[in-house]
C-alpha cells in the first residue's frame, strides 16, 4: 500500500531496477499495480472490489475510459498529485518518477487501450500457487453465475464452487458477481485472507492450530451498556471505518497493514493521548492529505461523525476535551 510470505515477496520486487524496454516497463508497472493499486481499482482495472464499494466517490474504472478521456499523461499527473476529495492520494512520496511512469503505462495499455484482464495477478509470486484449483468458483467471481442465484437451482459442482467462493474469494470479488440490489447479505468489512488462508479451516502452524494474524483484528470489541449514540457510532464505525482501521481499531487488519502510510492505530496511547475530540471530528470530516483517509463530510452527517467520535472514545481510547491534560509527545 507484511508479515506473511506473500507480502515479503512483493516487498522485495525490484521496482527500481530493470531495463527501460516496453516489455520491462509493462512488467514493472504490473508488479507495482498488483502491489499497491488493485484492492481499490480491481486486478482487472474495473474497480469492482469490496474496498471500492466503501469509497465515495468511487475509484476510477479504467476499462470505461477511452484513450482520449484518460491519456497516459493524465494518469501520470493523477499519480503525482492525487485527487483531492477522494481516497486517491499522491504517490510521489512512495514511488519514484520511473515507477510512476511504469504503472501509468501499464494501466493505460492494459486497461484503457486493450481492456484486458490482468491475468498475471493470481500468480505464485503474488501468493496464489496453483490458482486453477479454484476453477469451480470462477463463474461466481466473473459474474457468469450471479451469487444471488438460489442454491436449489445450482448443480452439485456449482454448489461446491459457490461454497469455495464464499470461503476464499468473496472478500475481494463480492461486488463483482451481481448487481448491488441482488446482494443477499449484509456485508461487514473483513481483511482479505492471504496465502490461501481460509477463515473456515483451522490453520496448522508448528503443529498448533492458529488463525490468521489479521483475522484477530477483525473482531469488534464487546462493550456493555453503550449509550444510544455510542451504539450508533459502533454501527457506523464497523460499517465504514473498520475496513482500514480494523474492527478493533488497531489498523492491523490485512488492508490496514497494506496501506502506506498505515491507518492510525486508534488504541495507540502515545498518539491518541494528544487527540482532541474536535480534531478527531475534523479529520473524519475533511480527510488527511497524502494518505488514504478520505473526507467523509459528504457521506456522513455531522451527528453521525459525532457518534463515531463517541464510540472511538469509549471503545479504543479517550479523546481529549479542553479540560483534559495531554501527556507525552504527539510525534
Amino acid at each position: 500500500m507484511k508479515v506473511l510470505a506473500f507480502a515479503a515477496t512483493l516487498a522485495a520486487l525490484p521496482f527500481t531496477a530493470g531495463a527501460t524496454s516496453v516489455p520491462d516497463t509493462m512488467a514493472e508497472g504490473r508488479a507495482i499495480y498488483n502491489f499497491r493499486c488493485y484492492f481499490c481499482h480491481g486486478y482487472s482495472g474495473n474497480a469492482k472490489t469490496v474496498a471500492a464499494s466503501f469509497l465515495t466517490p468511487l475509484p476510477a474504472d479504467f476499462t470505461k475510459a477511452s484513450e482520449a478521456s484518460l491519456p497516459e499523461a493524465k494518469i501520470i499527473a493523477t499519480l503525482q498529485a492525487g485527487r483531492p476529495g477522494t481516497a486517491m492520494k499522491s504517490f510521489t512520496s512512495v514511488l519514484s518518477e520511473k515507477e510512476i511512469r511504469a504503472v501509468a503505462h501499464f494501466v493505460f495499455d492494459e486497461f484503457v487501450v486493450r481492456k484486458a484482464a490482468n491475468t498475471h495477478y493470481h500468480t505464485a509470486e503474488n501468493g496464489w500457487p496453483n490458482h486453477e484449483r479454484y476453477r469451480i468458483a470462477f463463474p461466481f467471481a466473473t459474474g457468469e453465475i450471479p451469487l444471488s442465484q438460489p442454491w436449489e437451482t445450482l448443480s452439485a459442482e456449482q454448489m461446491r464452487g459457490k461454497r469455495l467462493f464464499l470461503e476464499t474469494c468473496v472478500t475481494c470479488h463480492d461486488r463483482g458477481a451481481q448487481a448491488n440490489q441482488d446482494l443477499a447479505w449484509e456485508a461487514r468489512p473483513l481483511s482479505y485472507p492471504r496465502n490461501n488462508f481460509s477463515y473456515s479451516v483451522p490453520q496448522k502452524v508448528d503443529a498448533t492450530t492458529s488463525a490468521s494474524p489479521y483475522a484477530l483484528h477483525d473482531i469488534p470489541p464487546k462493550l456493555k451498556r453503550l449509550t444510544r449514540t455510542e451504539r450508533k457510532g459502533e454501527k457506523l464505525f464497523q460499517s465504514n471505518c473498520a475496513f482500514c482501521h480494523a474492527a478493533d481499531g488497531t489498523g492491523k487488519n490485512w488492508i490496514g497493514s497494506f496501506l502506506e502510510p498505515h491507518p492510525r492505530n486508534l488504541r495507540d496511547t502515545k498518539f491518541m493521548s494528544h487527540i482532541t475530540r474536535q480534531h478527531f471530528i475534523e479529520v473524519v470530516r475533511e480527510g488527511l492529505s497524502n494518505t488514504s483517509m478520505p473526507a467523509w463530510k459528504s457521506v456522513l452527517s455531522a451527528s453521525e461523525v459525532e457518534a463515531i467520535a463517541d464510540y472511538v472514545n469509549r471503545a479504543f481510547h479517550p479523546l481529549r476535551t479542553p479540560s483534559t491534560p495531554s501527556t507525552g509527545s504527539s510525534r
